[in-house]
Order: structure tokens, then sequence, then C-alpha cells
């Protein structure tokens, strides 16, 4: 499962894929030892708080919704981060977060609304505040604005992350003094996940159940019931697919990586939102128009390479890769079982998210209402100051 490839690597050698003794176990004892380590790590996250979860260091960079997109993009680059919560320095409350996506949204509406010369100058200027316009148009749903009480649990934060649909979860609290809230820091998916897999080593040994029994992930459908997409329901990309056709599939699905696949539907690369950033960055509007073949040329070096597995990993093995490494999604791919009933090694089987993975976790709780205000609990904490 921690197979990864590189963009300059032969698709054969990338797609080296390594079967799991044990992730094909379906006597009962595996199902009840499994049950029993996903019940475990439930009641973890209850009997932990959002707190428990911070790194021992960290930095929390909050954007003023006055502040330009070409500036909140330089932020993003100089901190090498890919989101930030938003404050709104009128009202002194938090205004949400800021993510690529948001900038993908913009692009988008450039390019259906205006020319290259226009759309570069107005990137200039465009406010931060001004992005829900944007979405608004573009008749893409708005962030939520949603956001948990530090001192709440784990499993409280993780539920709400799912019924959100949200990638990452604002903390805040409110200040003893002046009662104003208060930006603490934010939860991701993967911070969380992490945070299970140092912690529940015993609990992930367990879990000897395959992705693909488990219902982790989506994947492709046989047969597919669109004719023209024959990896239905995920979207696809060839090289020679544009930048913008990419760009619209980001802002149409908010998703924010797409497979490159070739024509007998091998994986040979992924083309993510942080790459669109790339070339936006550079004031590169019009390279939009590139070939997903010369884009990836302008990839940044320290791109980590697509991480894949085949569907009969194991979710335990896909945690402990967690704790390895940085992972935000995996790619399902054929492997030697497929090939030995007729399949191709290597070809896109499916994708699995960290939201999959949290979703499987938190199980089938009661998440019918997000809380859309923190608790009313309030500790002493560290102001947090707004970048204008």
């Amino acid at each position: 499962m921690d197979t990864t490839r590189s963009p300059t690597a032969s698709p054969r050698h990338r797609l080296s894929t390594r079967r799991r003794a044990g992730s094909q176990a379906h006597h009962h004892p595996a199902h009840d030892l499994h049950e029993h380590g996903v019940a475990a790590i439930r009641n973890f996250l209850r009997c932990h708080t959002c707190y428990d979860a911070f790194p021992v260091s960290f930095r929390l960079i909050v954007l003023d919704t006055k502040l330009t997109v070409k500036k909140a993009l330089q932020c993003f680059l100089l901190n090498g981060v890919v989101s930030a919560p938003l404050w709104n320095s009128q009202t002194s409350s938090f205004a949400g977060m800021l993510t690529v996506l948001d900038i993908i949204h913009l692009i988008q509406y450039y390019y259906r609304t205006t020319d290259f010369e226009r759309a570069a100058t107005e990137v200039e200027t465009f406010r931060l505040e001004s992005l829900r316009a944007i979405e608004r148009h573009l008749g893409v749903a708005p962030p939520p604005l949603t956001q948990e009480h530090p001192s709440n649990s784990l499993f409280d934060a993780a539920k709400l992350i799912i019924q959100t649909h949200a990638r990452r979860l604002p903390l805040l609290d409110s200040d003893s003094e002046t009662g104003q809230q208060v930006v603490i820091s934010v939860l991701t998916q993967y911070r969380l996940l992490k945070f299970i897999s140092i912690n529940c080593h015993k609990e992930i040994q367990q879990l000897h159940l395959s992705l693909k029994r488990l219902r982790i992930g989506t994947y492709v459908m046989s047969p597919s019931p669109d004719p023209s997409n024959p990896y239905f329901p995920l979207a696809t990309a060839k090289m020679d697919t544009s930048v913008f056709d990419i760009v619209h599939i980001f802002s149409e699905r908010s998703i924010s990586a797409v497979p490159i696949i070739d024509e007998d539907g091998v994986v040979l690369n992924m083309y993510e939102t942080v790459d669109v950033i790339t070339l936006v960055r550079l004031g590169a509007y019009q390279n939009l128009d590139l070939k997903i073949r010369e884009a990836l040329t302008q990839r940044s070096s320290d791109f980590p390479g697509v991480v894949i597995c085949t569907a009969s990993d194991s979710l335990g093995t896909l945690l402990q890769l967690i704790k390895k490494r940085r992972v935000h999604r995996l790619v399902v791919v054929e492997g030697e079982e497929e090939e030995k009933r007729g399949g191709k090694k290597g070809r896109l089987l499916g994708i699995i998210t960290l939201s999959d993975v949290l979703r499987y976790i938190v199980g089938h709780a009661d998440i019918s209402e997000p809380r859309m205000k923190p608790s009313t609990a309030s500790t002493e904490a560290p102001s947090s100051t707004p970048i204008s």
C-alpha cells in the first residue's frame, strides 16, 4: 500500500504493489476482532478532546477577508499551507475557511466570463470577502461555517467533519475577558487520523479486513451506467487533457484530485488542485490551456508521488501508512487477483480519500445536524493575529 510513484518513472515500475497477509480473512474470528478494534478506536475518540490532537508545536495563520487573493496565495506559498481560517476584522468574527478549492472556483469564473488580461488584472485586486459571490454565480455550494470548541471530544469533531463534508474543522474558543471569538487551531482529517494511528497501535493491528469488503472508498462500476465514462463514477483525465478541463472537474465536483490514466486505464499520475495553484502563483493564467503532460513539468520537485493500493489491502495497513507519511488519498488499482481474472495490473479500480476512512471509523452515529456554534465552555487561550 505504501507504494508511491514518481512522475518520471515508467508506469510498469510505478505500479508495483504488495499483497498483505490477513487482508483476505473472511472467517468470523477475524470479523469479530476487527469490530472490536473499531469499537475501541471510537471509544478512544470519545475519551480525548481536540486539544489532545494538537501537535507539540504548530503555527496558525489567519487571513483577513480584506486581503487580496494574490496576497493570500503568496501567504500560502511562503508558509507551505493550502488553507487558512478567515477573519472579518469589521465584526471581529470568524468568517469561514479559505481553501484551494475557493481559488479553483475563482479561476473557473474568470475563464467563463472574461479574457486573460482582464483576469490577470482583476485578480491583483480581488478580495477574499468577494469569493462567496463567485460561488453563488457558479452555483456551487459555499463552504460550511462549521466550527467546534477545542475541549469537545474528537468523536464529536469527527462526526461534524463527516456531516458537513469538510476536510478541516476550525476550532474556536472565546476570550475570557472580552468574550470575543478566538481561532485556536484547525483540525484536519489527516491530523485526526494520524492521532489515531499513533495512539491506537494495538487496535489497528486487529483491523485485518480488506478495504473493499468494508466498502471504504469509491469504486469503478461494472458495467458503467455512463457510456461516455467507463470509470464511472470516478472522474479521470489523460495526458492530453487540458489543465482547464480538469479545473472544471474540480470546481463542478468539489474534488481535489483526478487520476491520469492511459488508454488501458492504467494509472500514470495524479493531478491535484495544488498543481493548478502552482501555475496561478507564477501568474501563468494562460497556462491553464496547457496539456497535463506539459503542466506536470512545472510541478514542485517535492511532489511525494501517487500512493496506490489494491482492494485487498487492509484498513489496518492504511492507518499504519498514515502514521509514516502524509497521505491525503490512495488510488486503488487492479492487482494480482484482478489480473488472474482477466484484469490488467495497475488499471484504475477506485479512490479512497481520508473522508472515506474517517466516515467508516465514525460509523453510523447520529450526525443528522451539525452544530454551527462553538460550545459555551470557555478557557483562556492565546489570541490569533489576522494577516492583513
